[in-house]
């Protein structure tokens, strides 16, 4: 990132930017700088944008060639296209020859690093993925925010807003918004204000559903699935995500027995570090054994899914059912 800022700030551009990974927001604020930096906003004659997996390579290509119209580049936009996925040959072969005269960006959400197009790229251009950013750095980002807007909080009341939001930049961004608009004319943010206006992501949902599950709380267990239903969630993306949260649960349980930090932890359970602890304490309710055929189980009632012999609800309920019986 600090290597587009240094671009943008002298001038001196890169021919090809490729700009990846799962942090969508950070992602977009630089996408949107190089364009700013790039494009001037009345040139709809020297920007063109392509997305989705229908860009034409050729035509890609082509238009490359052509000369800016009175500017000196013209710029080409390319999202999530796939051709880094992929092989997509003409490309790769096309990027040592891209001319002077043009400047090609590509936002992608998932590379594949042993493409020919990667590598091209990576010779020729710049290559800037964007991680999900750490707890620090989120807290960090946050802390600027609120002290712009003449605002503080304290150390479990931030904690309390990161377990709501999750790491996700572009959610936290919308969610200190709502935040700061209610706590207008206050200077301390507090917990109950956090409560009072904070949207709980679906995943908050699906942990307090498992711990339901592990309480062997059926009821609640089922309310908090019909909740879901009633935000128009499909039960399948539920199934989903109750699956993946036993798969975390099984690998924090087993790295936990050997002694694993919770740095470690959270990096390879993929979850942040702050919800390390929650975690762990709920994966206690659950026997190896449990969680091992949790997981099982619930490929087996995806897959009832898939090939019709279930209702996708009837699924999730069942599922619910069995491991919250007393």
């Amino acid at each position: 990132m600090k290597t587009i800022d240094e671009d943008i700030k002298s001038g001196q551009f890169k021919k090809i930017y490729l700009l990846y990974g799962d942090e969508a927001y950070l992602k977009k604020q630089y996408k949107d700088k190089l364009k700013k930096a790039l494009v001037q906003p009345d040139d709809t004659m020297n920007f063109t944008a392509y997305e989705g997996k229908d860009t034409n390579p050729k035509e890609v290509i082509d238009l490359s060639e052509t000369l800016p119209f009175f500017a000196d580049r013209r710029v080409i936009l390319i999202e999530n296209s796939g051709f880094f996925k992929g092989s997509c040959e003409e490309l790769a072969e096309y990027m040592p020859q891209v001319p002077d005269t043009t400047l090609f960006l590509f936002v992608e959400e998932e590379v594949d690093k042993r493409s020919k197009l990667y590598k091209a790229v990576k010779n020729v251009g710049k290559i800037v993925e964007f991680t999900i950013q750490t707890e620090e750095l989120l807290t960090r980002w946050i802390l600027t925010r609120l002290k712009k807007e003449g605002k503080n909080i304290t150390g479990s009341v931030m904690q309390l807003f990161l377990s709501k939001t999750g790491t996700d930049m572009g959610n936290i961004d919308r969610e200190l918004e709502k935040l700061i608009c209610y706590c207008m004319d206050k200077d301390v943010i507090e917990a109950k204000d956090v409560e009072a206006v904070t949207t709980e992501q679906t995943t908050n949902k699906i942990f307090d559903m498992v711990n339901a599950i592990a309480e062997h709380n059926q009821k609640k267990a089922l309310d908090l699935y019909y909740d879901l239903l009633t935000l128009k969630e499909p039960s399948m993306r539920i199934m989903y995500l109750i699956s993946r949260q036993f798969q975390i649960l099984l690998n924090v349980k087993d790295m936990s027995q050997k002694g694993f930090d919770n740095n470690t932890m959270a990096q390879k359970a993929g979850i942040p570090p702050f919800a390390v602890r929650r975690n762990v304490t709920q994966a206690k309710g659950f026997t190896m054994q449990q969680l091992k055929q949790a997981i099982r189980d619930g490929v087996d009632f995806e897959e009832a899914v898939k090939t019709g012999r279930m209702n996708d609800q009837m699924a999730v309920e069942l599922f619910l059912m069995k491991y919250s019986k007393q």
